[in-house]
């Protein structure tokens, strides 16, 4: 039986994941990161993205998240997430994802240019919104 570590995925609402997995990659400033069984300690910020965990010997044996940033903690075989916000590919509703984006595009166009807080989280809205679909999209393939 190959070596494994266990996982966490934690928002500030629930837990949203745990389980022993064989590798954890995840999405920082700087690029996507590995993470295997014996890896040196690490704590990193997460940047909005992709995380994926292997948890089987089979190409397909991968689950993927969607988070919007965060910190990750790798310390003796385990790895923490904790995610600012995160959803299960599985359970996104790319219909409903779809709608949500074109009535924040919507929202967006129709306000003023000076209403700059109102901008700035409709496009933070539509930046989720937009990661949600591309994860959705990625793990179906």
């Amino acid at each position: 039986m190959a070596r494994t570590l266990m996982c966490e995925i934690v928002t500030p609402e629930r837990i949203l994941y745990t389980n022993e997995v064989e590798m954890v990659v995840a999405t920082t400033p700087l690029g996507e990161i590995g993470v295997l069984p014996l890896h040196t300690p690490l704590v990193t910020t997460l940047a909005a993205g992709e995380v994926r965990l292997k948890f089987g010997s089979n190409p397909s044996d991968w689950e993927f998240f969607t988070t919007s940033g965060g910190y990750m903690q790798v310390h003796e075989d385990k790895v923490i997430i904790l995610a600012d916000q995160a959803v299960a590919a599985s359970t996104i509703d790319v219909e409903r994802e779809r709608k949500a984006r074109e009535l924040i595009k919507k929202q967006l166009d129709e306000l003023p240019k000076e209403a700059e807080e109102e901008r700035a989280e409709c496009i933070g809205d539509l930046n989720w919104c937009d990661l949600q679909l591309k994860v959705a999209e990625k793990a179906k393939s």
